[in-house]
């Protein structure tokens, strides 16, 4: 009798271990052992002991379910936050694809002109400011915007004189442009709007750097091997709307065509060219009259005949040379206006720049005849903006700390027309810069 009892006690020590095993409610557990003390099949000692480790049993699995409850919670509150950062990050990703630029210049300016009369100097302080915003759209698509200061719309200057009792400065919109490339062709820019300079320059005598063009270019880049690359553009720029007044269609707007094509060569690995030409037509230049919403000096001008037609070829190159103490570059171009009125339709320049020490040093000389290029985007510093000039620039640069430097540059032309009225003078210009860029 007793062996049967201690077997039915161990059968129902298991059973209630099994149970307790599994998944179970306190109260059935607790029932079972008030039923294995009744029937005598556990002595109070076990009663006891089993109780007590049912409780131990009740509270960790309490502890596990709460701590479960809050990782459940904690993981239900992490997702909800990941669901609200992903959100966020897709509304503000054009900013982690954005690149601010810009830079600021202080000018001191001295302008010395023996066609003025008494022979006085002009001092002028000028500052000029520009902020781009540069944002990948997608893989294929980028926009820039930039704005800069200027004391009006002139495209040949973003400098804004200090004067006026201390008035706020005009802010304009410098650039505005979408550029396509195409992951289809490699190297391949398709850019519309307000622009940078989609042709390559190694001078200044037909552009004036700070000028934008605005229309629609297409630029492109070919390799061949590893030592040569072609590159070319071509545009269609808008200058005038109706300038005949005979109607708003393309045909009677004032309009540029350019194209350019050259060539880079890695002659050495310290000898390098650059060699290209350029073509830059105009439409409608021969019927800007004053019946329409133009007048003739808005293209010929600074220097230019009234009336003067433009179709500029234009040559340029460079070459780069290293494995010298200091690094040197020797570039160039020229320049024929094929419409010339008259004889005056050839401008030049020949430049040298290098470094030593630390400061940049860079001159060059420039013979532009009265119409080779055209007077509204002719360099605006050299002999007041006027063609009909010549003479030397030479510009030194140090840069004193990280992204900020001082410049010197000084301009010593003989112009031919020094303004609309005077003729046959010098015109020195001294320009001291301090610029930080970021």
């Amino acid at each position: 009798m007793r062996l049967a009892s201690t077997k039915t006690a161990a059968a129902l020590c298991g059973g209630l271990l099994l149970a307790m095993s599994v998944p179970a409610s306190a109260a059935v557990e607790a029932k079972l052992l008030d039923m294995l003390k009744a029937n005598g099949s556990i002595t109070t000692a076990q009663y006891s002991e089993l109780q007590a480790e049912l409780a131990r049993d009740q509270k960790d699995q309490q502890i596990a379910r709460q701590a479960q409850q809050e990782t459940n919670e904690q993981i239900a509150a992490t997702a909800k936050k990941t669901d609200a950062l992903s959100t966020f990050d897709q509304k503000l990703a054009w900013a982690a694809k954005t690149q601010f630029k810009g830079d600021v210049r202080f000018r001191q300016e001295t302008i010395k002109n023996d066609g003025v009369p008494n022979n006085r100097d002009s001092d002028r302080q000028r500052v000029r400011a520009r902020l781009g915003a540069y944002t990948e759209i997608n893989p294929q698509v980028d926009t820039g915007i930039r704005i800069a200061t200027g004391n009006n719309d002139d495209a040949r200057s973003t400098n804004q004189s200090l004067d006026n009792y201390f008035d706020k400065k005009s802010i304009w919109l410098d650039q505005g442009y979408v550029d396509y490339h195409p992951d289809a062709i490699k190297n391949l820019h398709i850019v519309g709007g307000k622009m940078p300079q989609q042709w390559v320059s190694m001078g200044d005598i037909i552009w004036d750097s700070d000028i934008s063009p605005e229309g629609l270019a297409v630029t492109y880049k070919y390799p061949l091997g590893a030592s040569t690359e072609l590159f070319g553009s071509a545009g269609h720029y808008t200058l005038k709307d109706n300038v005949d007044g005979e109607g708003v269609q393309f045909k009677h707007d004032l309009r540029l065509y350019a194209g350019q094509l050259g060539a880079r060569f890695a002659l050495t690995d310290n000898l390098k060219l650059t060699l290209g030409g350029s073509i830059y037509g105009y439409d409608n230049d021969d019927d800007i009259t004053a019946g329409g919403t133009s007048i003739p000096s808005v293209l010929a001008t600074n220097g230019n005949t009234p009336n003067e037609q433009f179709k500029l070829y234009e040559g340029f190159g460079q070459l780069d040379i290293g494995g010298l103490p200091m690094p040197l570059s020797l570039y160039g171009q020229v320049v024929n206006n094929q419409d010339a009125s008259n004889d005056q339709d050839m401008g030049w320049l020949a430049g040298v720049k290098t470094k030593v020490y630390g400061f940049g040093l860079d001159y060059n000389y420039r013979d532009v005849q009265r119409n080779s290029v055209v007077g509204a985007f002719t360099d605006s510093d050299f002999a007041n903006g006027f063609t009909g000039s010549r003479g030397s620039k030479l510009k030194v640069s140090y840069e004193l700390d990280k992204n900020f430097s001082l410049g010197a540059t000084y301009l010593m032309a003989k112009s031919d027309y020094t303004n609309a009225t005077l003729r046959d003078s010098k015109i020195n210009t001294l320009q001291l810069d301090a610029e930080a860029k970021f």
